[in-house]
């Protein structure tokens, strides 16, 4: 079955947002008299949604609900002024996005980042190109790799799930595609590494964005 549609991560496949992150995050900690992180640690404490990345920066023990949900709203307080200091897209994004959109392939959006904020970067950094869902975290459905909101993209969009590529740069992507029953590719130039990927249940890996075009066009 020929694949028609592209389901991507936002954070570490299309956007290097790794500075931004890094830099709210620590902010949010310097004013509550944590120790900060160095911009590199954020590759694997980025993924699981904002309130995720608050538990995973802060100290061990340091981590009951009322803090955890303090340092959430306190980081999304700084990333408001922050979202686009150095924020990028990757390298050849742009002309895999130019590629995909001219044979006719459907592009969607799904992040752990908080809806408001996947779409307001979205609108900005990916405004070039026609996304027929953007979607981010909410309370009203579970996270990724649960596959609920993956699977509602692609109703939302009548394409079934075997013919969409879901393309990430984390293990909870890859099993979120195997999930919903897509197809599973990692990106190498992410936050993450092969090992996790494949553990994910990647079936490829890419080491450029132009390497998805002998995916879609065999």
């Amino acid at each position: 079955m020929n694949h028609i549609a592209l389901l991507s991560d936002l954070d570490g496949t299309l956007l290097d947002t790794l500075h931004d992150i890094a830099s709210s995050m620590n902010a949010a900690l310097e004013q509550n008299g944590f120790p900060v992180h160095p911009v590199e640690s954020y590759k694997r404490f980025i993924g699981g949604g904002v309130g995720e990345l608050a538990r995973r920066v802060l100290p061990d023990g340091e981590d009951d609900a009322a803090l955890v949900n303090k340092m959430s709203m306190e980081m999304r307080s700084e990333y408001a002024l922050r979202w686009r200091d150095k924020t990028r897209l990757y390298p050849g994004i742009a002309m895999m996005l130019d590629c995909l959109c001219e044979q006719n392939i459907r592009l969607a959006v799904l992040s752990n980042k908080p809806d408001d904020f996947t779409r307001l970067i979205c609108d900005h950094f990916l405004a070039p190109w026609n996304f027929d869902v953007i979607r981010g975290a909410s309370d009203a459905y579970p996270k990724k790799p649960d596959p609920t909101t993956a699977l509602m993209i692609a109703a939302e969009m009548e394409v079934k799930p075997r013919r969409f590529i879901y393309l990430g740069d984390s293990g909870t992507d890859m099993q979120t595609a195997v999930a919903a029953g897509m197809y599973p590719v990692g990106v190498l130039w992410g936050f993450r590494e092969a090992d996790e990927l494949l553990g994910g249940g990647a079936k490829v890996l890419l080491h450029s964005p132009e390497g998805i075009k002998k995916l879609f066009f065999k």
